[in-house]
């Protein structure tokens, strides 16, 4: 088969792979009809993410059609259609009973966070990532062995085209996650930094959930202008508005978002020192965009202001249950 393939720092290539194969009772083996390029790839190709090897098969948002299932499959068979998470979780663990499915004890061989530097256990693999997280193939290429089957793959019911339910993988459920942990309520008045795929779905979430105001902070004018266009933010360029939680405050009278969403996370644009220790993995990212999000407030109504980070992609699929039902 083909299948994108790392091979170092900006460096990623197609190539012929050997074709996937059952290794587990409950492995299912997919052939992928959609796929996506998340912003955690970008962290992979900028060679910021390490435990990195050269061969891996990138990828973890896409579905497709189920080719072959092991014998203790249940829940899917050859033909499905299903849209499979970034997560793989056992289901059955402690934290899987708790619907913590990121925080899964049973599918991660890796060491987890590279700051973990005590005896907890790592959290769950996760596709097409970096080997601190199983080092599991992707879903950039043509087939995929899913593990696990039982619990991760979401089967899509007739009439949906993968364009509109493929975003169920990561992107959909990171925003939706972010706008629970924030608890926006309706008629909320909101910030959201970041106009990307994350923020933009975050924007479509607090919309739904009947948010009034929503103020989206970024620096590219198409990306705002699409966001605006498409889900009635009030926008806010930073390359043009030298303080936004100054802006934030001043456009509240004074006091301020009833909730702030980091939706930019590993690669927040900060000072030349910030990047350089990111580059050198002595830094996990900028806090410019969480010192933002956290000041557009007055001292009064600090106690009852939400702050949502998207601190990785693997919020995501503690959210699938939520998508599911």
């Amino acid at each position: 088969m083909k299948a994108l393939t790392y091979q170092g720092k900006h460096d990623v290539r197609v190539e012929n792979m050997p074709d996937p194969a059952l290794q587990d009772r409950d492995d299912l083996i997919l052939r992928v009809t959609a796929t996506a390029i998340c912003g955690s790839d970008l962290h992979i190709y900028a060679g910021k993410t390490p435990a990195m090897e050269d061969g891996d098969i990138l990828g973890h948002e896409f579905m497709g059609i189920v080719e072959e299932v092991g014998p203790d499959v249940r829940n899917v068979q050859p033909g499905d259609r299903v849209v499979i998470p970034f997560v793989i979780a056992c289901g059955t663990c402690f934290f899987c009973q708790l619907q913590a499915y990121a925080a899964c004890e049973n599918t991660n061989t890796g060491r987890g966070a590279i700051l973990n530097k005590k005896s907890l256990r790592p959290g769950a693999a996760l596709f097409g990532y970096s080997h601190l997280y199983g080092g599991i193939p992707g879903g950039q290429a043509e087939y995929v062995r899913v593990p696990c089957a039982n619990t991760g793959p979401l089967l899509i019911p007739p009439g949906l085209g993968d364009e509109q339910v493929l975003f169920l993988s990561d992107i959909l459920p990171t925003g939706y996650q972010a706008v629970l942990n924030a608890d926006v309520k309706r008629g909320d008045t909101i910030a959201i930094f970041g106009a990307g795929p994350v923020g933009l779905m975050a924007a479509a979430c607090a919309k739904m959930l009947g948010a009034e105001r929503i103020f989206m902070v970024d620096e590219y004018p198409y990306r705002l202008d699409f966001a605006v266009q498409t889900y009635g933010v009030l926008p806010i360029n930073f390359e043009h508005t030298e303080d936004p939680a100054e802006w934030l405050i001043e456009a509240t009278d004074g006091r301020g978002v009833d909730a702030s969403i980091d939706a930019v996370g590993f690669e927040a644009k900060g000072s030349a020192l910030e990047t350089a220790l990111t580059d050198l993995k002595l830094e996990g990212s900028s806090g410019k965009v969480l010192g933002n999000a956290l000041q557009p407030r007055d001292a009064a109504a600090l106690s009852a202001c939400r702050v949502s980070m998207r601190v990785s992609s693997m919020v995501s699929c503690s959210a699938m249950p939520l998508i599911k039902g």
